[in-house]
């Protein structure tokens, strides 16, 4: 389409060219490699908003780590640690913005459950309010290595890691992370 526009205007090519590259650009899935040989890598990028103690179905007692997206960060979701999936539930709901405290609660989100060496954990993609679509593209059954891609959510949102009691949170609130990257908890000794 931006070479046919050239051929009725180079104007058009150059229109049709700015939201061609800025689709290109948002859809990027770079390599990752972790800052360390051992620790959860966090599955998302953006900045931690949220760290609390919380009770889950799957989890039991955990850990909660939220990340947000902004609409500038790679939005391919990785899983923190190796694990083989055993929870998968998806919960229609609201797209309200993915920062605010109870988007956890009443967005629309999907939930993945895993078990790992050092137990359960869960993460759990939430669409906000320019999400429009949650991709998961695990089942139960799959097993998956620390740092490998599991879905994406298209646009700003939000991701939730639920750690295990023998895991500790390894960032603060307000750190940027990385996925795949940044460790975001270690093991207790």
């Amino acid at each position: 389409m931006v070479i046919g526009g050239g051929f009725v205007s180079p104007w058009i090519s150059v229109i049709l060219a700015f939201p061609m590259m800025l689709a290109i650009w948002f859809y990027r899935d770079p390599e990752r490699v972790p800052d360390a040989p051992a620790g959860w890598v966090s599955p998302a990028d953006g900045k931690v908003v949220e760290i609390e103690e919380v009770d889950h179905e799957y989890t039991g007692r955990a850990t909660k780590i939220g990340i947000f997206m902004n609409g500038f960060d790679v939005h391919v979701n990785r899983f923190p640690t190796s694990g083989r999936v055993e929870y998968v539930k998806y919960v229609p709901g609201k797209k309200w913005f993915a920062i605010a405290p109870k988007a956890s609660e009443i967005n629309e989100r999907f939930y993945v459950g895993a078990k790992s060496e050092n137990g359960r954990f869960l993460l759990v993609q939430i669409a906000g309010i320019l999400a429009r679509r949650i991709v998961c593209r695990v089942s139960k059954g799959d097993t998956l290595d620390r740092g490998q891609r599991y879905g994406m959510i298209k646009l700003g949102s939000k991701v939730d890691v639920y750690l295990p009691p023998s895991v500790v949170p390894a960032v603060n609130i307000g750190n940027r992370v990385v996925a795949g990257e940044t460790v975001i908890g270690v093991v207790k000794k």
